[in-house]
């Protein structure tokens, strides 16, 4: 897999903690200190889920390597629809403005899942693991980060409109390794 197809898998998967980092920055008292806090544990996580899918798809590649185009497409369009769908649907009553290592902590396994299963699509397309973990993790606390800032400050006019394009770009990378672009 090229680099460019990564670091846009990599922008795909980090929507979600975008998304999430809008939303705390949109309802926290601004803080250095939390920002990068939630930066580290959405980059951390994110970089290490893959790793998890990975070891399992090459486990599990033998049994499927013919129809692993198939498989990587069907596991992005899952992903990237789910994306699209939380955008249109979610709701956003349950804001809160403290500050929790355990709320961040069950927040990043959440918004990281969806990398496992890119992990398992990187190993049926037998693409070595370090580079994109680094690029996903990096990529990841990045826009996490910079997330919770735009979130104190114009965040609210298009927070679920980035877990679309997301979602869109998941299912775009999908269809380019199905149709073997």
């Amino acid at each position: 897999m090229d680099i460019i197809s990564i670091f846009l898998i990599a922008i795909g998967l980090a929507m979600d903690a975008f998304s999430v980092s809008i939303t705390k920055g949109l309802v926290m008292k601004s803080n250095v200190k939390h920002a990068l806090i939630i930066a580290l544990f959405f980059g951390v996580f994110q970089a290490l889920m893959p790793i998890g899918g990975w070891i399992s798809g090459i486990q599990l590649e033998a049994f499927v390597s013919s129809a692993a185009p198939w498989i990587a497409f069907i596991l992005l369009s899952i992903i990237g629809i789910k994306m699209i769908y939380d955008g249109i649907f979610d709701d956003d009553d349950d804001k809160d403005d403290t500050f929790s290592l355990k709320e961040v902590f069950f927040l990043a396994i959440a918004t990281s899942i969806d990398a496992f299963l890119v992990g398992i699509t990187f190993a049926f397309l037998k693409t070595p693991i370090v580079e994109p973990i680094l690029i996903i993790g990096i990529v990841t606390f990045i826009l996490s980060f910079i997330g919770f800032y735009i979130g104190k400050g114009i965040g609210h006019l298009f927070e679920h409109k980035i877990e679309i394009l997301g979602g869109l770009i998941l299912i775009g990378i999908g269809l380019k390794i199905l149709l073997g672009f």
